[in-house]
């Protein structure tokens, strides 16, 4: 059904398909349970994605609280930069940072993912650093953006790391779509649901190395 949508909106759902696995894919390595996808595109590109992703886990102490901070903090950038991705360039180089920077500033509508963000770094900033006068705002700015910093670079080398298996799975989401139909009104809205089971047999998800959070570091280790 989707070889049948005209070619703008083809490109959207791309995109936002895109977005989409991105926060499941980069969700799954680094240790969440994740479900399904959705995602709805109007022909006058409007759109709305999901990506099913379990938040519920064990807090036993500072360091796990920590490390799921910065874990979740990830997930929501990952989604710009896997919308941003761009199948023409060399690997390593896909991501359109600019983009990317933009699709969070709400661009693209993603802004709720950034007021997250924003939200969750001011969080971490708070453990990381208690010690901070609230009233230094020079040294909480640049503390904010040291956090900002790395979990963005370590966010785009997962995804450029998962790029090949983002831009494929958005593809297959994509084509499965299909043109709702509408009562009284000539139908306008293509939609997926990919259930989580289906996505789990896909070999690039099963392909996933999860990502170890331990309590006794705020940095996570590949495993």
């Amino acid at each position: 059904m989707s070889s049948k949508m005209p070619p703008a909106v083809r490109d959207h759902a791309l995109q936002i398909a895109r977005h989409e696995m991105g926060h499941y894919l980069v969700a799954r390595a680094l240790g969440f349970a994740t479900g399904g996808v959705t995602l709805t595109v109007t022909r006058d590109l409007r759109h709305k994605g999901g990506a099913s992703i379990n938040l519920v886990q064990p807090i036993s102490s500072l360091q796990t609280m920590t490390a799921y901070l910065e874990a979740r903090i990830m997930v929501l950038l990952a989604g710009a930069m896997a919308q941003s991705l761009s199948p023409s360039c060399a690997p390593k180089q896909r991501i359109d940072k600019s983009k990317a920077t933009a699709i969070l500033n709400g661009a693209f509508g993603a802004e709720r993912d950034d007021a997250k963000i924003r939200e969750l770094r001011h969080l971490l900033r708070n453990l990381l650093h208690p010690e901070t006068d609230p009233e230094s705002t020079d040294r909480i700015a640049a503390e904010l953006k040291a956090i900002n910093d790395r979990l963005w670079q370590r966010t785009l080398d997962m995804v450029e790391t998962f790029a090949e298996t983002i831009t494929e799975s958005g593809a297959m989401l994509v084509d499965r779509m299909v043109l709702v139909e509408q009562w009284g009104r000539p139908a306008d809205t293509y939609e997926v649901v990919m259930e989580g089971e289906m996505l789990e047999l896909l070999p690039g998800v099963q392909a996933i190395t999860s990502v170890k959070r331990p309590e006794n570091s705020g940095r996570f280790t590949a495993g």
